[in-house]
This record gives C-alpha cells, sequence and structure tokens, in this order.
C-alpha cells in the first residue's frame, strides 16, 4: 500500500535510519540506527532501533537501510509571488549598469510592481507554485511567503491570497507575511509618510480576510525610515500581528533594536548589525536570519558579524530569500554551503538553521526537530550525515518527502533501497 493514500490515523512505523533529530542533547540529535513512528500528521515515538517499543497497532514498516533522516526543512524568508523576472538588469549591472540607472530606466524594483500588477491571479499563483514545487523537490515542507510586488492595496491582497493557495493545492505549509513596506509605489514618489498611512490602514484588513500571519517592513535607506516602521509595527500591534523586518542589510539604522522592542519574531539580513543590535535581539528572543544568497548575488563584501551573533546566543536562522532581483535562488540546500563557506557557520549551525531556528523564526513551535509530539514532517537523504549536503553541492539528494506523516510526489522518484514497505 502506498504511503502517499494512507489514512490521516494510521501508524507508521520508520525504522533503520540515521536519524539528525536536532533535539537538544548530542550534537545534531545524532541516533546512528534510530526509528520512529508517526501517527497520522503526528511523531508518536523517536529513538534509538534498539528501544522501540513493541506496538501491535502499527498498521505498516517501513525499512530505510541505513538512510539518513531529518526535519522537513523550513525556507524562513522568501518573495515567492511576483510576476516576471529580472534576468535583463542581471546582464545590464555585469556590463557596469548601476542600480541607480537601472531604476531610471524602469527596471528595479517598480518593474517587478508594474509586472506583478499586470499579471492575473491564476498566473500569479502558476509563477510561484512552480518555484514553491522545485523547493520542495529539495526537502522543504514549511515556507514563509512575503508580498511587497503589489504595492497597492488590491494587489497586496492577490498577492497574499496567492500565496495562501499555495498551502491549499500543494503539500506545504506556508506563513504569509504582509511587506507592504517594501518600497515606495511610483504613485507615491516624494509622499513615503503618505505610503506608509495607507499600508497601515490595510493590515486590518488582511486579517481579517485571514491573508496575513506576521507583518514585515525594509528599514534602510532605499528603504523606509526607523519612524516609519515604528508606525508599522505600532498597527501591527494593535491587530495582535507578530512584527518582522528587514533590517541593517545596507546600512545600521538601529532597526534590530526597533524590531526587538516590538518582540519581533525575526531580523533577516542583519549585514551592518550592532553590538547594540545584538543585544536587544539576545533580550527579545529574536532570530537572525541570514541570507547568504543576496550577499552572494549583489557581491556585497560586509559579512554579517556572525561571531558576535554566536557569542551573544541568538539563534541563526538561513533563508533563500528567493526574488526577482537580488536572490533568485530556488536551493535551500545550496544555502548550506553558502552559509558555511561565504558566512562561517558550522554545517551544524546551518541545519540548525534551516529546521530548528527556521521554525522560531516563524514561530512555529510544532516542527524543526524529529521529536514525539511534533509535526511528521521529514525528508530522507540519499547521504549517511547531514555535513555531506552542506559540503557537496549541484545535486539533488532527497529521496522522500513526507509532509504531515504522507509522502508527496513532489520529491526526486525514490530509490529501491528506500522502498521496503510491508504492512
Amino acid at each position: 500500500m502506498s504511503l502517499r493514500s494512507t489514512p490521516p490515523d494510521r501508524r507508521t512505523c520508520w525504522r533503520h535510519a540515521r536519524l539528525a533529530t536536532f533535539a537538544p542533547g548530542a550534537p545534531w540529535g545524532w541516533i546512528d540506527d534510530g526509528a520512529f513512528v508517526t501517527e497520522g500528521a503526528q511523531l508518536a515515538w523517536v529513538g534509538a532501533d534498539a528501544d522501540l517499543p513493541p506496538d501491535p497497532r502499527v498498521d505498516a514498516e517501513v525499512n530505510l537501510e541505513g538512510a539518513l533522516v531529518t526535519p522537513g526543512l523550513i525556507d524562513a524568508h522568501t518573495h515567492l509571488v511576483y510576476g516576471g523576472d529580472r534576468a535583463g538588469e542581471f546582464e545590464q549591472r555585469l556590463q557596469g549598469a548601476s542600480y541607480e540607472e537601472i531604476a531610471r530606466t524602469g527596471g528595479g524594483i517598480r518593474a517587478t510592481v508594474a509586472a506583478t500588477r499586470a499579471a492575473s491571479d491564476d498566473e500569479l499563483f502558476a509563477s510561484a507554485a512552480k518555484r514553491a514545487r522545485l523547493l520542495m523537490a529539495e526537502g522543504v515542507t514549511t515556507i514563509e511567503v512575503k508580498s511587497g510586488y503589489g504595492l497597492a492595496e488590491a494587489h497586496e491582497a492577490r498577492c497574499l491570497a496567492a500565496a495562501r493557495r499555495l498551502a491549499r493545492e500543494l503539500p506545504l505549509e506556508v506563513r504569509t507575511t504582509s511587506l507592504a513596506a517594501h518600497a515606495l509605489p511610483p504613485e507615491f514618489t516624494g509622499r513615503p509618510d503618505a505610503y506608509i498611512d495607507a499600508a497601515c490602514t490595510w493590515l486590518a484588513g488582511q486579517k481579517a480576510r485571514g491573508l496575513v500571519d506576521a507583518v514585515d517592513a525594509f528599514c534602510d535607506t532605499i528603504g523606509f525610515t526607523p519612524a516609519q516602521t515604528e508606525r508599522i509595527f505600532t498597527e501591527a500591534r494593535r491587530l495582535g500581528l507578530p512584527v518582522k523586518l528587514h533590517a541593517e542589510q545596507l546600512s545600521d539604522q538601529d532597526g534590530a533594536a526597533l524590531a526587538a522592542r516590538f518582540g519581533a519574531l525575526s531580523c533577516d539580513h542583519l549585514e551592518h548589525l550592532s553590538a547594540r543590535g545584538s543585544a536587544a535581539m539576545k533580550a527579545s528572543g529574536t532570530v537572525a536570519v541570514l541570507l547568504p544568497g543576496a550577499y552572494y548575488f549583489l557581491r556585497e563584501t560586509k559579512l554579517p558579524p556572525v561571531p558576535a551573533l554566536r557569542d551573544a546566543g541568538v539563534p541563526m536562522a538561513i533563508a533563500t530569500d528567493h526574488n526577482p532581483g537580488s536572490s533568485p535562488a530556488l536551493s535551500l540546500v545550496l544555502m548550506l554551503n553558502m552559509a558555511c563557506t561565504l558566512f562561517r557557520l558550522t554545517p551544524e549551525e546551518a541545519w540548525r538553521g534551516v529546521t530548528v531556528h527556521a521554525a522560531r523564526a516563524l514561530g512555529l513551535a510544532d516542527r524543526g526537530m524529529l521529536a514525539a509530539g511534533l509535526r511528521a514532517d521529514f525528508a530522507v537523504w540519499d547521504a549517511e550525515h547531514p555535513c555531506e549536503l552542506a559540503y557537496r553541492f549541484g545535486h539533488s539528494p532527497c529521496r522522500r518527502r513526507v509532509f504531515g506523516g504522507r509522502e508527496t510526489d513532489a520529491a526526486m522518484p525514490a530509490r529501491s533501497a528506500c522502498r521496503n514497505e510491508s504492512s
């Protein structure tokens, strides 16, 4: 019987796996010959295969024959819904054009805003779904999707609705974030405060329609000021919505400390983060989301202060930051390697950044580890140890992807060594 068609309360015992549980204790939460039991969408038991208790209620048993199993990956920062692309600008920049020159000729974020507004609802969904499936094929089971390319009330709502539709039509958890304070739209040129006033009024409607889980802003020299960001956050707090922040990417605006004052789930980018910002994030429990794809694509030279974050005990997540302008990346596994090679994270830190800490960055306590009581979201890999996936890039090592206890078709076709199911 295929696990893809199993009843929702079916109990399955998965045996003889190398488990990287990321539970507290041993490095990697490692169990060399492990087993686990799934019951419906949850993990009912996790431990050493030798300690597996007899359970006459198990409906099926899967021998994983020594394969590596990790929690499902979590991409905690994407801009997955938009129209068009900016490949032409990539070529222009390589030929010496500056961002400002491209923007003056109608390029940059305004080009994406125009393409997004021109796209139909179905077109926005179809393009986002194609991108989501590429992430899913690498073991991703949860993503965050930000708006920010509509920059008008109706178009921001359309983008958030497309993200919600992803969760309805794909075996994927999607958390939505309202990012109207991403850039100034052309119709508000020279009137940023008026635009912030408008964006604040949109949040109540987005919440009433069930479109939004959190609120974000871009606080930087080419984004919005700390005072404007605070207005967005104040309205979010009034509505009971958690906040996140694009902070300290291009300059130190003290945005991280501002976000921490509002109990932000995360601050993202952080290349110019100060010691004061790190301390504020530690005190508030705010996660640092590092985005090596954008750092690489923009050829930045200012590294995020990883040693300071590490010393302060600030949890660090890793994400793709998929977007058409500065990080058109659709491989979270590649981000593991980039986080290690560019930012000097250890492989285990990078892995915790796409599991445990990524879940925390989204305010989700029911995933990110393999532990009893958590969601049965996991990936089976063609590797002996997760360090191999941070070391090697340019291949597709995901054998199987299980979401809420059910195997999905998003992963690569399963290999015979991993197909020994019995009931």
